[in-house]
């Protein structure tokens, strides 16, 4: 090699070690921002009284998020040496505090997952998410004196380029969360059994086509009604046509982005549905065009045979009636 083992293995650990705290803080806020919670699924908050378990959670969150980028920042030299070494030490602590914080859950709770990487960790903690932390609270120790240089030469690129794959392939062999995320990329959750909070529908039948056309019609902004079918959930709004009470329903499919939203306005007692009274922009809907009359009856001609009489005109027919009776 064109560079000591030793001193290339260390070179490797902060960008090793920054990528993974920037992904566990990214899926933990993936997760926020989808289930509009952060404190479940988040195994160390576990150990801590409820009342401490949100805060405690996006603090880990955003810990791990700003020392992931401030390794990047200073890996350099930026900020002087100090800096540098208060930033690593912080890395270092974080993941030692994680491993003692896994041994300790895995005692307590031995049913709770990590929560390193938000939904992909639910599988409960095991020896291999232990040593995983252990391995990169070490990888992180390692670089506390360490000054990185740009490499001279494609070669010794390559040399730093095989060795951070061959540390990869060890954390992806202790990190449980490699195989739910080749389970997940082979399969589509049905949506019938698509777990779509209220609250997210509701925000998504607000951001959509439907409710700018039709919230004018509402009279109180809070639905009256939500339920689930199958597939759909359904949200229902008080409104009025014609000074009689209506509903307006919305149907909105139960997807984590940009669902399919419907519409309809029903009659409050009869459940019938009722034509929309304006158009979007507030303008009255053009009626629907008059079906066409009915055609006028033909009058026929009919020759009569012999020993047949016409009736008489003022009987208002044009029938033949026979007087062979």
């Amino acid at each position: 090699m064109t560079v000591p083992a030793l001193e290339a293995i260390r070179e490797v650990q902060i960008p090793l070690v920054a990528a993974m705290l920037l992904g566990g803080s990214l899926t933990k806020l993936a997760r926020t921002l989808r289930a509009g919670s952060v404190d479940s699924a988040l195994g160390p908050t576990a150990l801590f009284p409820i009342s401490m378990r949100r805060p405690v959670a996006k603090t880990i969150g955003v810990i791990e998020g700003g020392l992931g980028v401030s390794l990047i920042i200073t890996a350099g030299g930026m900020g002087g040496l100090p800096t540098t070494t208060c930033v690593r030490l912080g890395a270092a602590l974080l993941f030692l505090v994680a491993t003692s914080a896994l041994i300790e859950l895995r005692t307590v709770r031995p049913d709770v997952g990590c929560g390193c990487f938000g939904d992909f960790s639910a599988a409960p903690v095991s020896g291999r998410t232990i040593a995983r932390s252990a391995l990169l609270a070490i990888a992180s120790l390692s670089t506390i004196d360490l000054t990185i240089r740009v490499p001279r030469s494609g070669g010794t690129g390559l040399e730093l380029l095989a060795i951070l794959c061959a540390e990869l392939l060890v954390i992806g062999a202790l990190s449980p969360e490699v195989g739910e995320g080749l389970i997940r990329l082979g399969y589509s959750e049905p949506c019938e059994l698509r777990d779509v909070p209220s609250s997210r529908t509701l925000a998504a039948l607000r951001r959509s086509k439907q409710w700018r056309r039709y919230s004018g019609l509402i009279a109180p902004d809070v639905p009256v009604d939500v339920w689930r079918e199958l597939c759909w959930r359904y949200v229902v709004y008080p409104s009025s046509y014609a000074e009689r009470p209506a509903d307006l329903v919305f149907a909105v499919f139960l997807q984590h982005r940009r669902p399919v939203v419907h519409a309809a306005l029903v009659d409050a007692g009869t459940g019938l549905p009722l034509q929309w009274p304006t158009a979007p922009t507030g303008e009255s809907r053009p009626a629907p065009p008059s079906p066409p009359p009915p055609p006028a009856p033909r009058r026929v001609a009919v020759r009569l045979p012999a020993g047949m009489a016409v009736a008489p005109t003022g009987g208002g027919t044009d029938l033949p009636l026979s007087t062979d009776l």
